[in-house]
């Protein structure tokens, strides 16, 4: 029997708080037990038990052959209205009769757990019978915990009593649905009710599982009519994140009728496992059911809801007309193991342009994650090592399919497709846990709220099960994630932050036999140390095949599929863009629409014009729905909306945020209250989601619509001369300069900023901005930007900003960048440029720093794997020409940068391209260039990287000594499956050097040290310096030999020269030395013009014929030296060179016979070397060194180079 003192509600909340953050306080009751009979005394008043803990819960007596009655009460029966705690299971009872006696007053057991409920006795042979109650028989409004379980009757009558009251049942979940006993036999009645009887009416989950029933009646069926949400779907599974709406997997339209069979069954309790686990299991040892049924409930009612939650995909915002049955339309991604190790300076669009083509990885089914790969190619080492596979970082751009790759896991498990080992997989957003982050909870506490169906989970079943965490959107966290010792958690009770739960789960100081997939943008997945991560895997997106498959299943008309696709293929920025799934579902919106409403209408050909026409759809669709169909008047109605969201997006860009609370929307002026208002406006573009606690968050639907509402959000304020913001975006200009800024003088500043950027994040927006500016693109806007600006000089000054553009110490990226910038602007005359380049036979034209720019995106972006790229092909005379063409190793199977003058800001460009995903490079030669142990060092990070897969690495000449060799041992011990050939002659490794490579690298077919010394650690070609002499049997008898044949005079009186067969008849001579590999050498000359060459031996010697004369034919090179100009020439063909000669009258040869270059340079008088041309040719026979005395008096020495 209950006690009747009670302590104050409001002191004992009061006090609890103090003792802990998380858990609800609770008020203790026992109920007198009696050997044969147990009663409830008459209360005129209330009778209140904890509202919030199962503490005050009775524990049932071991009763035998007695009679138990409740008194009657005149008032209500309240039972909980949020949990199935005040559920009673039967005691053990034989042929017994139990009552409810009559209760004068209210009778309150705990309206939010399941600790005052009874445990129901084991009834066979006995009547069960409920007392009348005048007042209300209220059970849980919101779950299923006060579902009755089913005794196990034998011929029995089972009878619920007349009430003149309501019979409420829950109206938000199935936790009051009655599960049906196993009756053969017998007859099952419900009793008259005066009241209602209320079934949910939000959900499936008050409907109850038929019964086995043999020659059994069932009466009373409740007919409902079901109502639909506003904005509900035939097919939308329920949020069941916070646990509003625990099971729902069918939604039913409106007016739709669900026959319910309403059963009496006797309640059931789960028990409690939390405060008083042992001394209950002392005292009740017959209350616990069985551990395994138990336990396979919970873990059906988990599977059934992870099934209805993630069987649907929305494409943009959850709305009813977004929602696609994920199986129909799934298109299977391209993860891939591994990743972009290197430093991320890219922008994630970028870095997506540049890999997807590359893609020559073994896939990874999602459903495989945490599988090894059976690639037979592993070393038994890594093989071993990829076994054990614990915590996966899943890697991709915004957009990419992360989380949907995580929903079609989740729901393959779920049907019973894939991972049927795993017991329970438990989702855990961080977009959700960041509303929670300052809170405190013990793991178990925070399951439960994120998984309501767990709520009858013991909380020691975690180390028994196979369970997997699936942290998704890691780039979306502002939890603190904390890795020191400090702050061990182990037990999944223990109470601490999230932020430390977190931390320890990753690494696996609690629930260490858990599985882990973290999904992460790139430019967070450095959050987590390397060592808590057993695999990398990165989402590459759609492949060519797959975009069209995208395409013709969406859209139903195929020939309107493949039109679009059509389209699409000939625009190859959007072509690229549409590597990310969710671009493809932009692009087939606009353009449906579009060929919908004019089949001649013009289609978008950028990016800016493809996203200026799905913001003016959606606004259009807006309109018409609420019959504003005025063309004039689908953006001006809407301009405030428009104009806060894009400044809300600048000012979360600019801080690298891409989820969005309430705080942030206050802080861009909006009001939060009518937040759904702007969500509305923007269906598709702005969404408003409701997560944990029913707490609100809010995104663009993409990065790129941020960034595009950004970019319309600066324009905007240049248009409307808002000083207080251009003073900010223009620093150091005055209020007066900022209202009179130009155009072209606004955006070169935008350039400017964007150029800073370190990874990227304002290219896309750059890019957008510059569209933006363009004259038929603010027509467009012009509703929301009220006016435009045109001034065809301005545009014209923006387009040479762009394509003039030059500053220190800035990756080639942003370089390129500007590229998609000047075609957003419409503007290809560069890339015209670069294509007659291209096109020219002799490529003698110097690039610009520009066209270096476009070259490399070009090749970048090309479909096709470019088999060779040597950057000696390409006329670049600047330093930072080269760094900018550099990144465009990343699309080749083969690059020669051989004598190019690299530098460590190059090596780190090449480092970065062996680090990323899929490279395609297998063969680097980077021979001749002065790169020192500093630079090799920088290379290693590449080399060691499993993404670098080179079979070929030549290294020659580029000044390495011991200590870079021992570095390269390191790196390329770390990845030895790949390399086949090392090449590091004319280099210093010394004796000790040649050992460790030897040794360590014994795996090679090929390892070239040879012609080593320490004279090799000079910088530049001399390290290479060879002696020649001339040979007086080719020499023509008007020129004459000195300084023991190093010097060569033209004369007009014939010399008495012997005939031979080597004699040329011009005035030529070659020397007597063959050059092979390496050689360099350098040459004084006099006179008016001398040619100074290398030529074949077998040249013809006798006649005067271009056969015999150098640089004339396919068999000799030369380079023409007069007062006034240097010409190139070979096969008499001739390139005219910009340099003067001036006073130098010193030139220098060097030839690297292996990689096919012949270069020229002057000499200063301090021995700096300009290059003045270099000649590409794979030679197929010996070479020598050769000159041509065009006049009289004219000269050429071969000079003494110190080794």
């Amino acid at each position: 029997m209950l006690r009747p003192e009670l302590k104050s509600l409001t002191e004992d909340e009061e006090n609890q708080k103090k003792k802990t953050a998380c858990e609800m306080s609770v008020y203790e009751e026992r109920e007198q037990e009696a050997p044969d009979h147990t009663q409830r005394a008459a209360s005129s008043g209330f009778s209140c038990v904890s509202i919030k803990s199962n503490n005050s819960m009775h524990l049932p007596p071991e009763l035998s052959d007695f009679h138990t009655q409740r008194t009657s009460s005149p008032g209500f029966s309240c039972v909980s209205m949020k949990s199935n705690n005040s559920m009673h299971l039967p005691p053990e009872l034989t042929e017994v009769y139990t009552q409810r006696t009559t209760s004068p007053g209210f009778s309150c057991v705990s309206m939010k757990s399941n600790n005052s409920m009874h445990l129901p006795p084991d009834l066979s042979g006995f009547h069960t019978q409920r007392a009348a109650s005048p007042g209300f028989s209220c059970v849980s409004m919101k779950s299923n915990n006060s579902m009755h379980l089913p005794p196990e009757l034998s011929e029995v009558y089972t009878q619920r009593t007349t009430s003149p009251g309501f019979s409420c049942v829950s109206v938000k979940s199935n936790n009051s649905m009655h599960l049906p006993p196993d009756l053969s036999g017998f007859h099952t009645q419900r009793t008259t009710s005066s009241g209602f009887s209320c079934v949910s009416m939000k959900s499936n989950n008050s409907m109850h599982l038929p019964p086995e029933l043999s020659d059994v009646h069932t009466s009373d069926y409740v007919i409902i009519s079901r109502k639909r949400k506003r904005a509900a779907s035939p097919l939308q599974p329920p949020d069941l994140s916070d646990g509003s709406v625990p099971f729902d997997p069918v939604g039913r339209k409106a007016d739709q009728v669900t026959y319910v069979s309403c059963q009496t069954f006797t309640s059931s309790y789960y028990q409690n496992q939390i405060n008083h686990h042992d001394t209950e299991a002392a005292l009740h040892p017959y209350s616990h059911p069985p551990v395994h049924n138990d336990l396979q409930r919970v873990k059906d009612q988990h599977n059934t809801s992870m099934k209805n939650k993630y069987e649907s995909l929305f494409e943009g915002v959850k709305l009813q007309e977004n929602q696609t049955l994920l199986n129909r339309i799934y298109t299977q991604l391209y993860i891939i193991e591994g990743e972009s190790e290197g430093v991320n300076e890219e922008h994630e669009v970028l870095q997506m342009e540049k890999s997807y083509k590359t893609l020559q990885d073994t896939p990874i089914n999602c459903n495989d994650i945490f599988n090894p790969l059976s690639d037979p190619g592993y070393e038994d080492t890594k093989r071993e090592k990829k076994d054990k596979i614990k915590t996966v970082l899943t890697k991709g751009i915004a957009g990419i399919g992360k989380t949907v790759s995580v929903q079609k896991f989740i729901l393959d498990w779920a049907e019973g497709k894939a991972n049927q080992d795993v017991d329970f997989m438990f989702v855990l957003t961080f977009r959700e846990l960041n509303l929670i982050k300052d809170h405190q909870y013990s793991l178990h506490r925070l399951l439960l709220d994120f998984h309501f169906e767990l709520q009858d989970l013991d909380s020691k079943i975690y180390d028994e099960c196979k369970v997997v965490f699936i942290f998704d959107g890691l780039d979306e966290s502002r939890i603190s994630l904390m890795f020191s010792d400090s702050q061990k958690v182990s037990d999944v009770t223990e109470i601490s932050s999230v932020g430390v739960l977190m931390s320890n789960l990753l690494k696996g100081d609690l629930l260490p036999s858990a599985l882990i997939w973290i999904t992460t943008r790139p430019a967070a997945a450095n959050q987590i140390p390397s060592n808590y991560i057993n695999r990398v895997t990165e989402i590459q997106g759609f492949n060519d095949p797959q975009k069209e498959e995208y395409f013709r299943k969406r859209i139903s008309d195929e020939h309107q599929a493949s039109r679009i696709i059509s389209h699409i293929r000939r625009a190859r920025s959007l072509h690229i863009m549409c590597h990310i799934p969710v671009f493809c579902w932009i692009s087939s919106t606009v353009l449906q629409n579009i060929l919908k409403q004019d089949l001649s209408a013009e289609i978008p050909q950028t990016l800016t014009e493809m996203y200026i026409y799905f913001l003016l759809i959606q606004t259009n669709m807006r309109n018409q729905k609420y019959e504003e169909r005025h063309p004039e008047k689908l953006l001006q109605s809407n301009r405030e909306v428009i104009v806060k969201l894009a400044e809300l997006a600048f000012n979360q860009l600019m801080k690298g945020n891409v989820m969005f609370y309430e705080e942030d929307l206050r802080e861009s002026g909006i009001d939060v209250t009518d937040a759904s208002v702007y969500s509305g406006i923007c269906t598709e573009i702005f969404r408003e989601e409701s997560v944990i606690y029913q707490r609100k968050v809010y995104s663009f639907v993409h990065l790129s619509f941020q960034e595009f509402f950004a970019a319309l959000y600066v324009f905007y304020c240049y248009l409307h001369k808002n000083t207080e913001f251009l003073k900010m975006f223009l620093t150091g200009k005055s209020r007066t300069q900022c209202e009179n800024v130009p155009l072209d003088a606004f955006l070169k500043e935008a350039v400017n900023k964007a150029l800073k950027s370190k990874n990227g994040h304002l290219d896309l927006f750059l890019r957008f901005l510059h569209g933006i500016s363009l004259e038929s693109n603010q027509r467009l806007l012009q509703d929301v930007l009220i006016h435009t600006e045109n001034n065809p000089e301005s545009i014209k000054k923006i387009t040479q900003n762009l394509k003039r553009g030059q500053k220190n110490n800035v990756s080639p990226e942003r370089w390129i960048n500007l590229s998609h910038c000047l075609i957003e602007m419409k503007d290809n005359s560069v890339v015209e440029e670069v294509q007659a380049l291209l096109k020219s036979k002799t490529r003698s034209k110097i690039l610009s720093l520009a066209q270096c720019s476009t070259l490399a995106n070009m090749i970048l972006m090309s479909e096709q794997v470019l088999d060779e790229f040597n950057l000696n092909r390409y006329n670049i005379k600047s330093k930072e020409g080269r760094i900018r063409m550099v990144p465009a190793v990343r699309n080749c199977r083969k690059a020669v940068l051989t004598s190019c003058n690299l530098t460590d800001q190059h090596c780190e460009i090449l480092a970065s391209a062996l680090q990323s995903s899929s490279s395609p490079l297998r063969e680097l030669d980077l021979s001749n260039n002065d790169l020192q142990d500093s630079g090799v060092k920088l290379l290693c990070a590449g080399f060691k990287s499993p993404n670098c897969q080179l079979n070929i690495l030549r290294l020659s000449g580029c000044m390495v000594t011991e200590e870079g060799c021992a570095a390269l041992v390191l790196a390329l011990s770390s990845n030895p499956s790949h390399l086949r050939e090392l090449d590091l002659s004319y280099n210093h490794p010394g004796d000790s050097g040649v050992k460790l490579l030897s040794e360590k690298l014994s795996h090679l077919d090929k390892l070239n040290v040879a012609h080593g010394g320490e004279f090799r650690i000079t910088a530049g070609p001399q390290k290479f310096a060879c002696d020649l002499t001339l040979d007086p049997n080719t020499a023509d008898r008007h020129l004459v030999l000195s300084e023991e044949n190093r010097k060569v005079t033209r004369v007009s009186e014939e010399q008495s020269y012997p005939d031979h067969p080597d004699r040329f008849d011009e005035c030529q001579v070659l020397c007597s030395e063959s050059l092979t590999g390496r050689c360099y050498w350098e040459t004084e000359w006099s006179g008016d013009g001398v040619y100074i060459s290398v030529s074949y031996k077998e040249i013809k010697r006798k006649g005067r014929s271009n056969d015999c004369l150098f640089g004339r034919n396919v068999n000799s090179w030369s380079l023409y030296c007069s007062g006034h100009r240097f010409t190139a020439r070979h096969n008499n063909n001739s390139t005219e060179i910009s340099a003067a000669p001036g006073s130098c009258k010193r030139v220098a040869v060097f030839l690297d016979e292996s990689s096919g270059s012949l270069s020229f340079y002057s000499v200063s008088d301090t021995h700096t070397l300009t290059h003045l041309h270099t000649f590409t040719h794979t030679f197929t026979q010996p070479l020598h060194a050769g000159f041509n005395l065009h006049y009289n008096n004219s000269s050429v020495s071969l000079c003494h180079i110190k080794h």
